[in-house]
C-alpha cells in the first residue's frame, strides 16, 4: 500500500460563451490525482486527507471508492470542500485561483501511524504550506523517514501562499526527509530564479535524497542519482490541457518503482534503469495532456502508446 497525503478538491474549469461564464467541475487536488493515478496503474493506494461531510466531499469520497483507492485514512470533518477556479491558456497551461481557507483538506492536525502493509508515502502541493495540515505532514515525514519510502512533489502554488521565501524554507524542510523528489523546472525557477536546476538537485541529494527528478514539460525530464545523470525527451501529443500532467508523471514513477520491486531507499540507490523509468512516466504524462482535466491513464492506456 502506498499512502498519498494532501488536498482533495474540485477544479472548476471556466468556459466563456457569448453570454455567460460557465464552470465545469472536475475532481482535483494534486495528491488526490496521484492516489487515483496509482490505483489506475494497479498499485494499492490510500489517500490521507481531511474530507468534508458536505455533498461535494461525499462525491469525492464516492470517486475514491469507485477508483479503488482506500479511504481508511480519510478524516471526515464538517468544514467545506476546497474549490479551485481553473482558466486554460491557449497553450493548454492552467492558471488557478483557490478558495480553501478553513476547508476540510486543511483541517488535519495529526497523521495516524500506518500499518505494516504501507511501504511508501507521498506528499505534495499546497498542503505542505497551509496550517494545520502542513505541520502535521512535516511531522509525519520526519516520523516515516528511514522507515518507509518517502516521496515529495512541491507542486508550487504561489496563489495560495505568495511568499517564495516561505515556500523555499518549507520545501527545504520536507526535502530533508525525502528519498525521492520530483519537481518541475518551472517550480524551481519560481523558487530559485537563476539557479541551475542541477545544482539544486545535487544539493538535495547531498541532504539525503537518493533520487531527484526534474521535469521540463514538453522537453522531457532528467534524473540525478547514484547512477549519475540521465535525460529523456518529451513525447509529442496534441495538448488539450496540461492539468494533472505532473501528477500523472508522479503516479507512473511510483508505479514503475513498485513494478521493479524498488520499494526502499536502498533500491533507489541501486537503480540502474532510471532512463526507462523516466520514459514510462513521460508517456503517462503525455496521455493526460491529451485529455481534458486530470484524467490519468490506466495500465491499458500505457500499453497502447
Amino acid at each position: 500500500m502506498f499512502v498519498v497525503c494532501g488536498e482533495a478538491l474540485w477544479d472548476l474549469f471556466a468556459e466563456q460563451t457569448s453570454d455567460d461564464l460557465i464552470f465545469r467541475a472536475r475532481i482535483g487536488g494534486s495528491p488526490f490525482n496521484v492516489a487515483v493515478g496509482l490505483a489506475r496503474l494497479g498499485v494499492d493506494a490510500a489517500l490521507m486527507t481531511g474530507l468534508s461531510t458536505d455533498r461535494l466531499g461525499a462525491r469525492l469520497d464516492a470517486v475514491l471508492a469507485h477508483e479503488g483507492v482506500s479511504r481508511d485514512l480519510l478524516q471526515r470533518v464538517p468544514d467545506r470542500t476546497t474549490l479551485s477556479l481553473v482558466d486554460i491558456a491557449g497553450d493548454g497551461g492552467p492558471s488557478y485561483v483557490f478558495y480553501g481557507d478553513g476547508a476540510a483538506d486543511r483541517a488535519v492536525v495529526a497523521v495516524p501511524e500506518f500499518g505494516a502493509p504501507v511501504w511508501g508515502v507521498h506528499m505534495g502541493s499546497f498542503s505542505l504550506m497551509v496550517q494545520p495540515v502542513g505541520d502535521a505532514l512535516l511531522a509525519m515525514a520526519a516520523r516515516e523517514a528511514g522507515r518507509r519510502l518517502v516521496t515529495l512533489d512541491p507542486n508550487v502554488r504561489l496563489n495560495v501562499v505568495p511568499d517564495t521565501g516561505i515556500w523555499r524554507a518549507r520545501i527545504t524542510a520536507f526535502a530533508a526527509h525525502a528519498d525521492l523528489i520530483k519537481v518541475s523546472a518551472e517550480d524551481l525557477g519560481l523558487l530559485w530564479p537563476g539557479a541551475d536546476p542541477a545544482d539544486i538537485a545535487q544539493r538535495w541529494r547531498s541532504g539525503g535524497a537518493a533520487l531527484v527528478i526534474i521535469t521540463h514539460g514538453g522537453d522531457g525530464a532528467e534524473a540525478f542519482g547514484a547512477f549519475g545523470h540521465v535525460r529523456v525527451p518529451g513525447r509529442r501529443v496534441q495538448v488539450v490541457d496540461t492539468v494533472g500532467a505532473g501528477d500523472s508523471f508522479m503516479a507512473a514513477l511510483i508505479a514503475g518503482l513498485a513494478a521493479r520491486g524498488a520499494r526502499t531507499r536502498a533500491a533507489l540507490v541501486a537503480l540502474t534503469d532510471a532512463e526507462a523509468l523516466l520514459a514510462e512516466a513521460a508517456r503517462a504524462a503525455a496521455i493526460t495532456c491529451g485529455r481534458r482535466g486530470a484524467d490519468l491513464p490506466r495500465k491499458a492506456d500505457l500499453a497502447q502508446v
